[in-house]
């Protein structure tokens, strides 16, 4: 049911993520391209790593029904690494067949291989059904922290001036 991405995969992946973001009410926000899927997971330095979670029903397709997308972070505090997931994403026709579950079974597993201490991601707070998916799993939500982020213009005004 889940196995790594692979260059193949790239089509579906960018489809799932333009989902993603039309579920997160955000579709006018992406801007990647396939290509550049394809440079961050299988180009020469790859910066992100990406599992599927494939069809298990009697149709045998093996058809991509969701993903999950991370990356290496590393923690000062506990001095190992650890793994952000970016994104998790199921379509909402194959929700509650275990296939989110078991892309966060599988990253805990790599997590728990590696000597990983942490795996981490955000929700979106109005996301009620994720959140209670999450807790249900034992995850807990960090609300003594707050995501801050740069882009666009402010990003370009701050990395362009003189520090």
């Amino acid at each position: 049911m889940i196995r790594i991405a692979t260059p193949d995969d790239i089509p579906v992946l960018h489809a799932l993520v333009r989902e993603l973001a039309a579920y997160e009410k955000a579709l006018d926000e992406v801007v990647a391209s396939e290509e550049q899927l394809t440079e961050a997971l299988f180009g020469d330095r790859p910066a992100a790593y990406a599992h599927v979670a494939t069809a298990d029903d009697d149709s045998g397709d093996g058809d991509v029904v969701g993903f999950a997308l991370w990356f290496l972070n590393f923690s000062t505090w506990r001095g190992v690494h650890g793994i952000y997931l970016e994104d998790l994403y199921v379509r909402p026709e194959r929700r509650g067949g275990g296939h989110g579950k078991a892309l966060l079974t599988e990253l805990a597993r790599i997590c728990v291989e590696r000597g990983y201490e942490r795996l981490e991601w955000s929700v979106l707070n109005w996301n009620a059904p994720s959140i209670a998916f999450y807790e249900s799993l034992g995850a807990r939500p960090q609300d003594e922290w707050t995501v801050y982020r740069l882009t666009d213009g402010a990003l370009a005004s701050l990395g362009g001036g003189a520090a």
